[in-house]
């Protein structure tokens, strides 16, 4: 079954760190870039950071210094590390492979993920 599946969210305090995965299944991420999105309750979706087949990367000015976008083909993974969480990043948070990135947000999105629910809260 083809399906981008996110892991790794959960509860932490403001300050601190969470690693998310997006791994591809039936499929190669070789040839695609991977964005990330986010959606807090009551909001929009967002763009919160997009990595390029060859590895350049974007993010959007909210989340920049604090959060790392990379890639690993090997394993048709790629992560998301969040560091200085602040409660304003509480969000679902998704990946979705689309054939290049616009700036921090991917687009012509082949395939989504899920999501994974992220809360930071004290």
């Amino acid at each position: 079954q083809v399906q981008l599946v996110e892991s790794g969210g959960g509860l932490v305090q403001p300050g601190g760190s969470l690693r998310l995965s997006c791994v591809a299944y039936g499929f190669t991420l070789d040839y695609v870039a991977i964005g990330w999105f986010r959606q807090a309750p009551g909001k929009e979706r967002e763009g919160v950071s997009c990595i390029t087949s060859d590895g350049s990367t974007f993010y959007t000015d909210s989340v920049k210094g604090r959060f790392t976008i990379s890639r690993d083909n090997a394993k048709d993974t790629a992560y998301l590390q969040m560091n200085t969480l602040k409660p304003e990043d509480t969000a679902v948070y998704s990946c979705a492979a689309g054939l290049g990135c616009s700036g921090y947000v991917s687009y012509d999105d082949i395939y989504s993920g899920q999501g994974t629910r992220v809360t930071v809260s004290s």
